[in-house]
């Protein structure tokens, strides 16, 4: 914790939101959905069908059973296969600048682009993207760069029924629309953790989902 923090890496995470919500703000493209108590934003044909394409199937070649710390697959709280894209690989690459570029970040603080399928049946309940540091995992991510920041999401295809985005506290419930970039700060104003950026993929009830997701932490990943 730097001096002055409530919080692990609060001044870092206010900061960081300063930058974005900028930067976001000026961009002609960018929509911002209107919630007061999360800063949602959206731009549509951030990937074109071609890359789509292209990312899904190699989404299939990496997928393996999402797990989220100490919650297996068998918990059924999250139900997607999910996997690490090859971050050398030129479009991985490309997008993942591309997303850099877009909310001016550098690329160092940024995880891997994780890409995710869910099928019809698979979802992933409500959760935070970031961390409780109260948990024992906490000194982990702590040490792999600190409390996660902003997330950019991205669909790949258009879901035939089922695999919504829902902000459960905000009552706002996204449909899956190919191409689609949603960015969203998980913390307040003023670096705390933000209790209503919990969300939920809902489950897939015809076709199959896929997304890319990267998120940002407040110093380096490691």
């Amino acid at each position: 914790m730097q001096a002055g923090d409530l919080v692990p890496d609060q001044h870092a995470l206010a900061d960081l939101g300063v930058r974005v919500r900028t930067r976001l703000a000026a961009d002609p493209d960018m929509y911002r959905i209107a919630t007061s108590p999360v800063e949602l934003f959206a731009i549509g044909d951030f990937i074109d069908h071609e890359e789509c394409v292209t990312l899904c199937a190699m989404i299939d070649a990496v997928a393996r059973p999402s797990s989220l710390h100490e919650l297996d697959y068998a918990s059924g709280f999250r139900t997607s296969y999910s996997g690490d894209l090859a971050p050398r690989d030129p479009l991985v690459a490309a997008v993942s600048q591309r997303i850099d570029a877009l909310l001016g970040l550098d690329s160092a603080i940024g995880e891997p682009v994780q890409g995710q399928r869910y099928t019809p049946g698979q979802q992933f309940k409500p959760h935070n993207d970031w961390f409780y540091t109260s948990e024992g995992y906490w000194p982990q991510e702590e040490a792999r760069g600190g409390q996660r920041s902003w997330t950019a999401m991205t669909y790949l295809n258009d879901v035939e029924a089922g695999g919504a985005t829902l902000f459960t506290q905000l009552g706002i419930q996204i449909e899956p629309k190919r191409g689609a970039l949603l960015v969203w700060n998980n913390a307040l104003p003023d670096g705390r953790p933000n209790e209503a950026t919990l969300h939920a993929g809902t489950p897939v009830v015809r076709g199959a989902k896929y997304i890319i997701t990267k998120w940002y932490r407040t110093r380096e990943w490691r």
